[in-house]
């Protein structure tokens, strides 16, 4: 079994900054693209950022310049530093994995989802 676990989110006023956090667990042979997606109320879930296993990253670009995303491969994880926050970035913010376990199956995993409210 593998799961992805989420955390970090919470209430942050805008201009504010919060980190979030994404750890793989489980049968997992290797991790080829790990990243964070968002969901608004009422909108469709959009990508905001993506890493690979050789540390190409993809930014959406309303965020570009005020997220960052790294991850520690020994770790299984992933994380997002959000600065300069506006009330726009409110949204449920997902944890997805494109995977292989050691059965060689290979599919994309997503966690539960952490919610992010920016508002004064």
């Amino acid at each position: 079994q593998v799961q992805l676990v989420e955390s970090g989110g919470g209430l942050v006023q805008p201009g504010g900054s919060l980190r979030l956090s994404c750890a793989a667990s489980g049968n997992i042979f290797n991790i080829y693209e790990i990243g964070w997606y968002r969901q608004a109320p009422g909108k469709q879930r959009e990508l905001v950022a993506t890493i690979t296993s050789g540390s190409s990253i993809n930014y959406a670009d309303s965020v570009k310049g005020r997220f960052t995303i790294s991850r520690d491969n020994a770790k299984n994880a992933v994380y997002l530093q959000m600065n300069s926050l506006k009330p726009e970035d409110t949204a449920v913010y997902y944890c997805k994995a494109k995977m292989a376990t050691f059965q060689a199956i290979v599919k994309d995993y997503w966690g539960q989802g952490t919610q992010v409210t920016v508002s004064s």
